[in-house]
């Protein structure tokens, strides 16, 4: 029985009602809530419905301690009914949940009727979450165990469902934890009508001081492994990512929103030139455009190609950061973050985000497949999240309903926080350090598994002049003791710059890298353009820094600008260099914007390729696991091939490998059966009696014997019955076939009498059997004989011989 001081006695007083606890509807973590059997909870559930059910907090909490929170991406104060939002759980480090309940309620509703909860969940991960049984609105974990985040989409209610409260309980150990108006409660309401069109994105103003620097990191994880519906083996890859921290003002995509010529372009092309081009001409509202290169394939291990990576900046006035990259091939899908915000409420800056990824439709293809013919979705929709139930043909598809498994994960950490910060509480001990020497790790984290050589000199600087180059450095790994821990690249790079340049001199103002060139000032013929930079650190002797913050220099675009030109953009920024040491190329990009107004053909060049040359490469032996089991036999009987492969575990990069990857060998099987072949039928003989019944037959012959089990040889001769004329039967015909007969039996007697007075001594035996074939097959000889019993002395019968006949035998072939 429930005591009387059960958290559910307390539920049901009338204190309740909009500030109201969350129904919680947890079947796992059950066992971590003391007091409660699971007969007890079979009545309660039977009697008042599961989802009516209300657990307050047990035990007491710091006030003010946000350990758990409860985030709508984008933190929007109004919901546009229908759209798709995403909504995460998660907990500060250290903490962590292993249970959690998710529900949408009507504002001042308790949820003890289906009608009171608003809107609808859909899962992003089955692996971490998914509908609870006893109240199918509810979203619950889908094993017990220690977490510290969970993400789900939630579609707005339609239009007059007025606010929505967002709520979630906790259970951490053997405590369910609730907030009533904390950090596990959100308030949401609905857009009014007057504001259609305006954006999502909270009109908030950022508080922190100083700049953030960050890197974003991006971990693809779409393969013919996890995605093996109609995977593209040849072409799938991430395109180039592009984006920016900028204000918010500017918004580069957004769910519910239409896409930019520029998002279009990523979408379906994987070309970034003029997302970048847009993002640049926003040059106020942004501080830091946002590349990385392309991955080709899709997906490769960590310790084969590290994941591409980008830092960028955020200041008080620019602090959210968007980008997307295209997953190709396909009509247009996509990933990305939209306008996330990088300012606290406490006034300071985020240490660590983590996104998992799922593909959203840009709304301007319309194709089912990756590799869909173009097909323009006429008119343009709305950016949206794919689902499962989209279309049959879709390769995420799924008739039940169920969740896309996640393609992608994007982490963006905090590097460094410069000049003086408002917040001067450290999110931990780790960010102290992570201030004081961002840019240095002196701690080997190599696992005690991989074993490598010593790390190899530093090579020559990239730059010969106070531009920022790099340097590199190599080791070998000379053995890997456990192959399910990957081991860390083998190649280090470091920033440098050339002779004379040196960071570490006490006058030297320190300086960041230039920011990227500002587009031409006119889009024909001869203008200008400028970049920037910041001073990082001030000379530590107290003077003033006099080099230069800014540049300015001529551009020219299009330097036609008659109505028989063709109009392009500017260059876009050099593609990184293809090699990672030696010399490489590196390309970049420009687009065509306008063709010659007098109809003829545009010939401007609109790719331009360079040779780079990087730090000198040190050769290292490639590095290659053991060979795998030989396949299977490529036949299941006879002869056939089989293969086996190995993989490059050191960079390609690191030097030359010819070593082959892959051997193919011939194998042997048992003989496959042979069956019987047989020529075709003869033609039927004729039939055997010249009146009244007899029969008459066809033959064929055995062209293949069957050998190795092979099905053996039917019939080679068939008899049928034929039928003549009667035979005539009365007495005149008796009499006279006697008489012949008696004739001829005469006739034959008198032949032999004559013979025996032609040649009175000279007699044969009758025929001999014949013998047998002289071979089994392809055609052999038989022989009998015809003896003298009796010969004449005289020599006068020289035709008294010895008789032999031959005959064919066996021709069928062998």
């Amino acid at each position: 029985l429930l005591p009387s001081t059960s958290p559910v006695d307390a539920a049901r007083s009338p204190s309740g009602g909009r500030g109201s606890p969350l129904p919680v509807a947890v079947s796992a973590p059950l066992p971590f809530a003391p007091g409660f059997s699971d007969e007890t909870l079979e009545k309660a559930a039977k009697s008042e419905g599961y989802c009516s059910r209300i657990l307050r907090a047990q035990g007491t909490r710091r006030e003010g301690y946000n350990e758990f929170s409860l985030r709508v991406e984008g933190d929007p104060e109004f919901y546009k009914p229908g759209n798709s939002y995403r909504v995460t759980l998660s907990a500060a480090t250290p903490a962590y949940f292993r249970g959690f309940t998710l529900i949408a309620l009507k504002e001042g509703k308790e949820g003890d009727k289906e009608e009171d909860h608003a809107g609808t969940f859909q899962i992003i991960d089955e692996e971490e979450t998914q509908f609870m049984s006893n109240c199918p609105v509810a979203v619950t974990e889908s094993t017990p165990r220690r977490r510290t985040r969970i993400q789900v989409f939630w579609t707005a209610p339609p239009t007059g469902t007025g606010c929505v409260i967002l709520k979630a309980s906790i259970v951490q150990k053997r405590i369910i934890y609730f907030q009533d108006e904390g950090s596990l409660t959100k308030r949401i309401c609905e857009q009014d009508s007057a504001s259609e069109g305006v954006t999502d994105k909270p009109i908030l103003d950022c508080c922190a001081c100083g700049t953030a620097k960050y890197r974003l990191t991006f971990y693809g994880n779409w393969s013919e492994k996890t995605h093996p519906k109609d995977f593209p083996r040849r072409t799938n890859h991430w395109s180039a990512i592009i984006g920016s921290s900028h204000s918010k003002n500017y918004i580069l995509w957004e769910y519910g929103g239409y896409a930019s010529e520029g998002v279009k372009q990523v979408a379906e092309l994987g070309s970034p030139v003029k997302m970048e081009e847009e993002i640049r001409q926003q040059s106020d509202e942004v501080l830091t455009v946002i590349k990385a290169k392309a991955q080709w394939p899709a997906w490769q291990p960590l310790n084969v190609r590290a994941a591409p990576s980008a830092e960028f900046s955020v200041d008080r006035h620019r602090h959210l950061m968007s980008f997307l990259t295209m997953l190709g091939p396909s009509p247009d899908w996509n990933v990305g973050l939209s306008a996330e915000d990088l300012c606290t409420k406490d006034c300071g800056w985020v240490q660590k985000v983590v996104q998992d990824l799922i593909p959203w439709d840009a709304g301007t293809d319309s194709g089912v497949t990756y590799e869909s013919p173009n097909k323009p979705t006429v008119p343009q929709e709305k950016i949206r999240p794919l689902t499962s139930l989209d279309h049959p043909q879709s390769p995420f598809y799924d008739p039940e309903g169920g969740s896309i498994k996640l393609v992608a994960r994007v982490v963006i950490e905090r590097i460094a926080r410069k000049g003086e910060q408002c917040n001067i509480v450290p999110d931990n001990i780790d960010d102290i350090v992570a201030d004081l020497a961002p840019e240095e790790k002196e701690e080997d984290d190599t696992p005690e598994t991989c074993i490598y050589s010593n790390w190899s000199p530093w090579s020559a600087c990239s730059s010969s002049t106070c531009e920022k180059g790099k340097r590199m450095r190599q080791r070998m790994l000379k053995a890997q003791l456990d192959l399910s821990v990957p081991c860390p690249d083998t190649q280090d790079f470091q920033p440098c710059m050339g002779p004379g340049c040196s960071d570490e001199d006490g006058s030297t103002c320190m300086m960041s890298d230039w920011i990227t060139w500002s587009p031409c000032s006119v889009s024909c013929g001869m203008g200008t353009r400028s970049r920037e930079r910041y001073v990082k650190q001030f000379p530590e002797d107290g003077s003033m820094c006099k080099v230069p913050t800014e540049e300015t220099e001529k551009c020219i675009v299009n330097e036609e600008c008659s109505p028989s030109s063709c109009l392009v953009t500017e260059w876009g920024e050099w593609d990184e260099c293809s090699a990672s040491c030696g010399m490489g190329m590196k390309r970049r990009h420009r687009m065509i914007k306008m063709t010659p107004a007098d109809g003829s053909m545009c010939k401007a060049e609109t790719t331009e390729a360079e040779k780079c040359m990087m730090p000198e490469c040190h050769t290292i032996p490639c590095l290659l696991s053991p060979w795998s089991e030989w396949s299977d036999c490529s036949v299941t009987c006879g002869k056939g091939m089989r293969t086996r492969q190995r993989m490059l575990k050191s960079a390609a990069e690191l030097g030359d490998c010819n070593e082959e990857l892959e051997q193919a060998e011939k194998c042997m099987l048992p003989e496959c059966p042979i069956d019987c072949e047989l020529t075709e039928w003869s033609q039927w003989s004729e039939c055997n009696t010249s009146c009244g019944k007899g029969h008459m037959i066809r033959t064929r012959m055995i062209k293949i014997e069957p050998q190795f089990g092979g099905t053996a040889c039917p019939e080679t001769v068939q008899r049928t019955k034929c039928r003549v004329r009667k035979c005539l039967r009365g007495p005149g015909m008796e009499k006279r076939r006697w008489k012949e007969a008696r004739e001829k039996r005469r006739s034959e007697q008198a032949k032999k009498n004559i013979d025996n007075e032609q040649y009175p001594v000279c007699r044969l035996k009758p025929w001999t059997a014949w013998t047998e074939c002289s071979t089994l097959c392809g055609g052999g000889i038989q022989e009998r004989y015809m003896m003298v019993k009796k010969r004449s002395k005289s020599t006068q019968f020289t035709s008294c011989k010895d008789k032999k006949e031959l005959r064919a035998c066996n021709v069928h072939p062998c």
